[in-house]
């Protein structure tokens, strides 16, 4: 049976739900697709989620993974959710800078300043 990637860790803190990408590289459209169905998961069920999402051990990701992100910060904001990204490696912080992607998503240092932030 192939490995299921990417593979992603959820904890539940205070009010908000953490989602914590254990893969290092996020490339290929399959894993991307099982990505986006793990996280769908999460979020179709919950009416206000505040979701964070933890890029810790990210080091690689392909454009279509920001595509995702976009879709998914809609259908958290239509469901009247919050969405956090934190622990962007600064690499991949950068194509965020340079794709103006900063001003959409409300990127944070680390988890807890995520977690502060939710209201």
């Amino acid at each position: 049976m192939a490995e299921i990637k990417p593979k992603i860790g959820v904890e539940y803190v205070d009010n908000a739900t953490i989602v914590t990408f254990t893969d290092e590289k996020i490339l290929e459209e399959k894993d991307i697709k099982a990505l986006q169905d793990s996280i769908m998961s999460i979020v179709e069920p919950a009416k206000r989620i505040k979701l964070i999402l933890d890029f810790g051990n990210v080091r690689f990701l392909s454009s279509a993974v920001l595509g995702l992100l976009i879709r998914l910060s809609k259908r958290i904001y239509e469901k009247d959710g919050q969405l956090k990204l934190c622990n962007i490696n600064p690499n991949i912080f950068e194509i965020f800078k340079i794709t103006r992607l900063t001003t959409t998503f409300d990127i944070h240092k680390d988890v807890e300043s995520a977690v502060e932030d939710l209201s």
